[in-house]
């Protein structure tokens, strides 16, 4: 039997990157959702519900969303905060009709030049007319590519980042 991720249906994945990065930059970075259109390829916009500085666990946010041949098929997904360890983890569902749809988690695990940052992916649930959108449209497949495309961006916003803050404070 093949893993849970070589399906030909979503269920779930992650990739990962080392990035030369304190995990709490990182964490601040990724946590701060309507910047993460910034860095996903898929993600246009995300929008919290109420007066939000610092998301925490059970803060709401609305995500707008492009995918698709030429990024056609737009959609918006209500999302929920459940877990906002700095430095950590960060973790949130989405929902699809009223039922908790598919989990997004980010962690951050220090190493000797960084951060190890995960990005993964958990269908809970998708209705029946988006598992038959799977197929051609391949979408595994494509939130694999965005999730590396998002780490790449986020590397080098990070690293250049964390480079102007070292020349500042050099001698």
């Amino acid at each position: 039997m093949s893993p849970k991720n070589q399906h030909w249906w979503l269920t779930e994945d992650q990739v990962e990157l080392v990035i030369e990065a304190d995990a709490e930059l990182l964490y601040e970075m990724v946590s701060d959702l309507p910047r993460i259109g910034e860095w996903s390829p898929e993600c246009e916009r995300v929008d919290w519900e109420g007066d939000v500085t610092v998301p925490v666990e059970g803060t709401t946010f609305n995500g707008h969303n492009a995918v698709g041949p030429g990024r056609h098929i737009r959609y918006s997904r209500h999302g929920r905060v459940l877990v906002a360890e700095r430095g950590k983890e960060f973790t949130f569902i989405t929902d699809e009709g009223g039922s908790e749809s598919t989990l997004w988690r980010y962690r951050f695990e220090p190493t000797a030049n960084g951060t190890r940052v995960t990005e993964g992916y958990e269908v809970r649930w998708i209705p029946t007319w988006a598992r038959i959108l799977d197929v051609p449209l391949n979408r595994h497949k494509e939130l694999v590519a965005n999730m590396r495309t998002t780490l790449e961006r986020l590397k080098v916003a990070a690293e250049s980042r964390t480079q102007r803050a070292a020349k500042n404070v050099q001698p």
